[in-house]
């Protein structure tokens, strides 16, 4: 396990991508606030035409927008800024999330920070932080299916009723282990987690907290038959492998939902390319979790 930082910022910043939380007009007057700030360093703000249509203004194809944008923002909550990422990821760039949600673990300007933030990051006081994220592979003799993660892959009892049973195997040739037989879960499911998505479902289930730079594989069984099955933490080199015989979900960011009977086995680990996310260069992740948490208040 490592941590990563420190990564290159843009040259220049000409162009930015936008997108919106869906169904969303109250965002309008942020994006307003978002525009004025650019067009004072004459970059120019392209949005999504899916959130062009909240706006009644003119949109541009995604694809088009994150190839010719030099950073790209989102404005709604980390739900936003995460579809973000993910439609975003095979291009690299930069993201920024403006917290007009709830909770905002990853989106930690504020609506009221939009102009002094986008000074900032023109005057090159940020930083750019790079986040882990899962490589997945479905298996099928019929064809992989490869997807990525940015928080979390779950896998889930498809219905109330019942439970499951979850065969994991892990590998790693740096620790010169072949593939293993590492544990069956019994209960309602497990939950894959990066160390950006410790605080979302894997928080809720038990899981540890973990610091959002290191890499590392966070594997959470879901209300498990057994007291005694405990969460584990694996370093970065290793593969994780999961099947079952029952009828078992997969989804992927909260976002996309596979069902593990058209499939073998589902193949998990770390992919050699991770997010780059724009933050304040102050950022304080313990002082976060103090906030969003509330620990230490009475």
């Amino acid at each position: 396990m490592h941590i990563t930082h420190d990564i290159k910022k843009p040259d220049s910043i000409k162009k930015v991508g936008l997108v919106l939380r869906p169904n969303s007009k109250h965002l309008k007057p942020y994006y307003h606030q978002l525009k004025n700030t650019l067009d004072r360093y004459d970059a120019e703000l392209l949005v999504s035409y899916e959130s062009a249509k909240l706006l009644d203004i003119k949109g541009i194809d995604e694809e088009e927008m994150f190839e010719k944008s030099d950073i790209l923002i989102s404005i709604g909550g980390d739900g936003t800024l995460i579809s973000l990422s993910r439609k975003s990821y095979k291009y690299h760039k930069p993201l920024l999330g403006i917290n007009a949600g709830n909770l905002g673990f990853l989106t930690d300007i504020s609506p009221d920070e939009i102009e002094s933030f986008i000074d900032k990051i023109f005057k090159n006081d940020y930083r750019i932080d790079n986040r882990m994220v899962l490589e997945v592979e479905l298996l099928s003799s019929m064809g992989n299916k490869k997807l990525s993660a940015f928080n979390d892959i779950v896998l889930s009892r498809p219905t109330i009723e019942g439970m499951i049973s979850i065969d994991a195997f892990a590998s790693s040739q740096k620790a010169m282990m072949p593939k293993h037989h590492l544990n069956t879960y019994y209960g309602d499911g497990l939950i894959i987690s990066t160390p950006t998505g410790s605080t979302a479902y894997n928080l809720s289930a038990g899981g540890p907290i973990v610091f959002p730079l290191t890499e590392a594989l966070i594997l959470t069984p879901i209300c498990p038959h057994s007291l005694t099955e405990r969460p584990i933490v694996l370093p970065a080199d290793f593969e994780v492998e999961f099947s079952s015989d029952d009828e078992t979900i997969v989804v992927i960011d909260g976002q996309d939902t596979y069902n593990l009977k058209f499939f073998d086995a589902i193949k998990i680990n770390i992919a050699k390319q991770g997010i780059k996310m724009i933050h304040r260069t102050d950022r304080n992740y313990f002082e976060i979790l103090k906030q969003k948490l509330r620990w230490g208040s009475k």
